[in-house]
């Protein structure tokens, strides 16, 4: 999950070297911290949230094949 989190904002941001991703495993779920350059933050979310949405969804597609659940957050 971790990965492909990185793969998608690395695509979509003008600085790939800034972008990071930490993951915290709980019993059922998956957290993962989304940290990209200030001046990336507005390609990562989105107008309206739109791009974050998307990403949650692809990653809540991907987790559901392995039975579990995945929460994106977008942190500066």
């Amino acid at each position: 999950m971790k990965e492909l989190v990185e793969f998608i904002a690395k695509s979509l941001v003008d600085n790939p070297d800034d972008v990071s991703v930490t993951q915290v495993d709980g019993e059922r779920s998956i957290q993962l911290e989304l940290r990209v350059a200030p001046e990336d933050m507005g390609k990562v979310i989105g107008k309206q949230g739109r791009i974050a949405k998307a990403l949650r969804t692809v990653l809540k597609a991907a987790a559901a094949k392995e039975g579990t659940r995945v929460v994106v957050e977008i942190v500066q």
